[in-house]
Formats: C-alpha cells, sequence, structure tokens
C-alpha cells in the first residue's frame, strides 16, 4: 500500500511539474497568454496579422510608440489610454515581466 501511494505521488508530481516549470522557464509564453486574454479583442498580438479593430495598434510594433525598457513599470503602475473602449490594466512585477519578454520577441522593424 506505501508502494502504491508512493508510485501516485510521484506520478501526481510529475505530471504537474511541467506546468510550473513551463511558466518559469518560458516568460515570454506566459505574457503571450496574458495579451490573449487581456488585449487580443482588439489588438494583433502576434507576428503577423490584423488587430481585430482597425484603430487598436498591433503590438508587434508597439516598440514604435513605448520603449519597453521601461514597458513594464507602464503595465505595473497601471497603463490607460486616452481611447475611451481601452480599459486600465495594472500588472504584477511578474506579468509585467513577461509580457514585456513576448513583445520584444514580436517587435517588427517600420
Amino acid at each position: 500500500m506505501q508502494r502504491l501511494s508512493a508510485a501516485i505521488l510521484a506520478l501526481l508530481a510529475a505530471s504537474l511539474a511541467p506546468l510550473g516549470s513551463a511558466q518559469a522557464q518560458d516568460p515570454a509564453e506566459h505574457g503571450r497568454a496574458l495579451l490573449q486574454e487581456y488585449c487580443a479583442d482588439c489588438h494583433a498580438i502576434g507576428r503577423s496579422g490584423d488587430s481585430p479593430d482597425r484603430a487598436a495598434l498591433p503590438l508587434r510594433a508597439l516598440s514604435r510608440s513605448f520603449d519597453l525598457d521601461r514597458f513594464p513599470r507602464l503595465l505595473e503602475s497601471g497603463i490607460s489610454s486616452t481611447h475611451p473602449a481601452m480599459p486600465q490594466f495594472k500588472f504584477s512585477n511578474e506579468d509585467a515581466r513577461a509580457v514585456t519578454a513576448y513583445l520584444r520577441s514580436i517587435q517588427r522593424d517600420p
């Protein structure tokens, strides 16, 4: 019985480990998931494609408007826009850095 319990615990730990470590190992993928949840209704969040809202900047062009070195602080303090449809967002430090890591991976030159 003790061996069975140990085997079940080992199997459970092995199946859960990739979930936690994947996020820790790949912050850009976590950042992409956050952008998908909060931004993709209006903004294109990939390396190509149009924004669903034609007035919304594709996020692959964000470095043209924002210094990505300072962007995490903006996300942490609560980014807002003068555009009435854009909600205000406030991210944790970890989430802000993950979003910025993903954004860096998709930026395109003008």
